[in-house]
């Protein structure tokens, strides 16, 4: 009995996929999920969930002739906050970007920490060596060809640490 019960209190599970790759799983709606059916023992996909969502182009459309060449629409530094102090960080920072749509294939992201161009992997990554200090950071995407695609507006941010003091 407690087996017909349960399976009857299975609610819909949500399958995406994220801009950096990695798959999530959810038991609430997520724009461009899909629903998973739960009563099998394998899961299979259904419908996405939302229309809005799989309206949009996806990253490895190519330029449509009608609609013109491709553009993103906004790139900002998400994290860490504009202005945020950071506490003890040991010199590691994790970035994330927002940018939309997603990063297409072949296109790459260029940050500036504190004025220094790097190469990084995707719209989260780690730096590296971030002391206490104010620091600034801005990206950018590049396409194929290294021609500027989009510039985040700079983001200003501080870093303390905590202090021992030895006698």
């Amino acid at each position: 009995m407690g087996l017909l019960a349960a399976n009857g209190v299975l609610a819909d599970a949500y399958v995406w996929t994220d801009e950096d790759g990695v798959v999530h799983y959810s038991d609430r709606p997520h724009p461009g999920a899909e629903v998973v059916d739960l009563g099998e023992s394998t899961p299979r996909r259904r419908a996405p969930v939302s229309q809005s969502a799989a309206s949009q182009p996806d990253a490895d459309d190519s330029d449509d002739p009608q609609q013109g060449p491709f553009r993103y629409e906004s790139l900002a530094v998400a994290s860490p906050d504009a202005e945020e102090t950071l506490w003890n960080i040991e010199g590691v920072l994790i970035v994330s970007l927002a940018l939309s749509p997603t990063l297409k294939p072949g296109h790459q992201v260029r940050v500036y920490f504190d004025g220094n161009p790097q190469m990084v992997s995707g719209t989260r990554f780690r730096l590296t060596e971030v002391y206490r200090g104010a620091h600034n950071l801005q990206a950018e995407v590049l396409d194929q060809t290294g021609e500027l695609m989009i510039r985040s507006q700079p983001s200003r941010f501080y870093v303390q640490q905590n202090t021992v003091r030895f006698r």
